[in-house]
């Protein structure tokens, strides 16, 4: 599995959770062994100039915090795009890293009118041949496709887009399964609707509780010293156990104690709960 991220570039530069995610991209049980970044950039974010969104030069500047490969490609030449995302695909599959993949013709949002606070940078890129005018001319001119076969092909596509279209008239339900990649089997009745749900009853006997809570306010290895705060909370624990107490870490005990002993796995991940914060 390959993880692509589509960006664009104000939300890269500016949104908090890109830098957190690039912090996660390595770490053992989080990583993805890479992920390709495409950041989707024509320099104005929404209405945003640079000089107002950000203070570094580029808006991929941020994935220098992994040292990811940044790629900057002009999309009007589409070889060079194709040449980009195989050199990026290939450094991924190489060494599982990040890397990130940058013009836009239109704004943030199609229904956001640029030219309002851009008006000399969208003057210019009016002016710009768009891409597939562009391409379609320099292939035929090379002699690579005629004329003729661009034009089938242009119809067909736009075939293929008229008839989706048509036929998304005549969908009147959404069924909601469709769009889950893996439904889960008997979650959803026939039409697509959850089934109502109904919960086991989950009760445990005093005696598998007063089980866990003596392993959880015990040492599993003999001789073993341990830190005298540590020792103190095991002891209290364990009086809590002795007089039918309990407080929110013995019932987080208790509750994953109770599931681990019916032989299903619990796993607990980040810093917090390695070292028993909770």
């Amino acid at each position: 599995v390959m993880s692509i991220l589509l960006h664009g570039d104000a939300a890269f530069a500016g949104q908090g959770v890109v830098y957190e995610t690039f912090h996660l991209s390595d770490l053992p049980s989080y990583t993805t062994n890479g992920t390709i970044h495409v950041v989707v950039n024509n320099q104005i974010g929404f209405t945003t100039d640079p000089r107002m969104a950000r203070s570094s030069p580029y808006p991929t500047d941020v994935a220098r915090v992994v040292n990811a490969p940044i790629f900057h490609v002009n999309a009007d030449d589409p070889e060079a795009v194709m040449y980009v995302c195989n050199v990026a695909a290939e450094w991924r599959n190489t060494f599982n890293k990040d890397v990130v993949v940058c013009y836009r013709r239109r704004g943030h949002n199609e229904m956001d009118e640029p030219m309002f606070t851009q008006p000399l940078m969208y003057k210019q890129i009016h002016k710009q041949v768009p891409v597939l005018k562009k391409y379609a001319d320099k292939l035929i001119a090379d002699g690579t496709v005629t004329l003729q076969e661009f034009e089938e092909e242009i119809a067909k596509y736009d075939r293929i887009c008229e008839e989706a279209y048509s036929r998304s008239k005549d969908n009147k339900i959404l069924h909601i399964k469709h769009w889950l990649d893996s439904p889960w089997p008997g979650f959803f009745n026939v039409d697509g609707e959850p089934k109502s749900m109904s919960c086991p009853p989950t009760g445990i006997s005093e005696e598998l509780l007063t089980h866990i809570g003596n392993v959880a306010s015990s040492v599993p290895v003999q001789d073993f010293k341990i830190h005298s705060g540590l020792s103190r909370i095991l002891k209290a624990r364990s009086e809590m156990t002795k007089n039918r107490l309990v407080d929110w870490a013995l019932a987080e005990y208790m509750a994953f104690g109770s599931v681990l002993k019916e032989g299903i796995h619990v796993r607990l991940s980040g810093q917090d709960v390695e070292r028993g914060t909770f």
